[in-house]
């Protein structure tokens, strides 16, 4: 599991690349079995040439020692650290590997923003990375990079979708196995099983209202139709 602040160094990180002009995708598998990189970013230059970054996000000491293999094999290579862990590593840190340091927005800077802000914080350079040849098969690497899009892309749209790409009974067995664990007996409206029973409830009562409102409208309306129709009968007999 990804912790919050994970999350933030990648989402920031991503608003970073795009800025930069660049294509980016996170979790990236690399050719010949060169290990999974956190970020890897793709830009075409003015000459036609193309430029490989790769990014590995750090945020514990222990997770910059990890045996994990980094797939430093882009054209330029960077750790993404907070400043603190940045200071405790720096002297282990590769001649030729760069390091973006991620700091938060504070809440007075987010507050007082004009617009709203895209990332939760921003990245400075404190080390530039020294370029180096590709150290994959380009066409593998696009390959790889493109299936990963492609996989960002599907998740996407299954999120869009949401629960229609679900079966009636595949969500019906979930509700079921969802109200069987911890279920409260004192504070039903705290399950989940018994808020959508409720739920229905409340609709089934609406739409029996809006029903029985539709029909007094229209009982009304023949009514006032019928009164119409005999008044002249009356008016005549006078």
């Amino acid at each position: 599991m990804k912790t919050k602040l994970t999350k933030n160094l990648e989402s920031t990180l991503y608003q970073y690349c795009l800025e930069q002009g660049s294509y980016v995708v996170e979790e990236v598998s690399m050719p010949d079995k060169k290990g999974i990189v956190d970020t890897l970013s793709y830009q075409q230059l003015t000459d036609g040439k193309i430029e490989w970054r790769c990014y590995e996000l750090k945020v514990t000491k222990a997770d910059f020692h990890s045996k994990a293999k980094l797939s430093f094999i882009g054209n330029y290579n960077y750790f993404v650290l907070p400043q603190k862990l940045f200071e405790e590593v720096q002297n282990e840190i590769p001649t030729h590997i760069g390091v973006l340091i991620y700091r938060a927005f504070d809440k007075k800077a987010i507050e007082n923003s004009p617009q709203t802000l895209r990332a939760p914080g921003f990245l400075t350079v404190a080390k530039k990375a020294q370029y180096q040849d590709l150290q994959v098969d380009e066409t593998k690497l696009t390959s790889h990079f493109v299936a990963s899009l492609f996989r960002e892309v599907d998740k996407a749209k299954k999120v869009e979708k949401g629960l229609q790409l679900y079966s009636d009974d595949k969500l019906f067995k979930e509700l079921k196995k969802r109200s069987k664990a911890g279920y409260d007996v004192y504070t039903p409206d705290h399950n989940l099983y018994d808020r959508f029973v409720d739920d229905l409830k409340d609709e089934a009562i609406d739409s029996l209202q809006e029903e029985l409102d539709a029909r007094n409208e229209q009982y009304q309306t023949l009514k006032l139709e019928l009164q119409k129709l005999h008044q002249p009968n009356l008016e005549d007999k006078l």
